[in-house]
């Protein structure tokens, strides 16, 4: 399983995070976001149509890697893998969450935003996880802080990313990706701007690590 998130991450240096409120949109803008870079979309699960756009995604667009975002709980987690996500990524972790992924076995970025809820996810196996919120919880500083007594932990920090601070954490050594929306503002899908979309996507898609 770790191999197969390691994929992921390695995918791009940016996982757009995107919340979809019309499921036609979903298709055009996984494409979009694709053909400019950014294979890997996490669909926040915080629409009533999100698992209906995440399967519209892995049904149609197969140069996409869909994923879940916002998994709260194991019945999220079993409807999503049902809906096709290739991974999935939640603010947090809890021993019911943790239990029911592991016997799900699909690809996980469990959330952390503390050096001991970064030793617990370890402790369960998990050395890839998400550091949520990440600029309010200490930014690119507290990840580097960790880097040494941490040093088998990657990290996706997401929460505050921007294309102005993105090449802080993805200078880290503990940063495999970032997760933003900056990529896909709501502005833009509203409008059905996927051309500038995807001129965002390349941007991002060009950013060192």
């Amino acid at each position: 399983m770790s191999e197969k998130i390691d994929r992921i991450i390695a995918a791009a240096p940016v996982i757009p995070v995107v919340t979809i409120r019309v499921v036609e949109d979903a298709v055009p803008l996984a494409r979009a976001l694709a053909a400019g870079g950014l294979p890997a979309v996490e669909v926040t699960l915080r629409t009533p149509g999100s698992l209906a756009a995440l399967e519209a995604i892995a049904r149609n667009v197969p140069e996409a890697i869909a994923g879940a975002g916002t998994v709260l709980s194991k019945g999220q987690a079993k409807a999503a893998a049902e809906a096709g996500a290739a991974f999935l990524v939640s603010p947090g972790a809890t021993e019911a969450l943790i239990l029911g992924i592991r016997e799900m076995g699909i690809p996980w970025l469990p959330g952390a935003a503390t050096a001991s809820e970064v030793m617990r996810l370890r402790e369960a196996g998990f050395y890839r996880q998400k550091f949520f919120p990440a600029e309010q919880a200490g930014g690119a500083a507290m990840l580097k802080g960790w880097g040494a007594p941490l040093p088998d932990v990657v990290f996706c920090p997401t929460g505050g990313i921007s294309a102005a601070n993105a090449k802080d954490y993805l200078s880290l050594p503990n940063v495999g990706c970032v997760g933003g929306s900056w990529v896909a503002p709501s502005k833009m899908i509203a409008e059905k701007d996927w051309a500038g979309i995807t001129a965002l996507a390349q941007a991002a898609a060009a950013l060192p690590r």
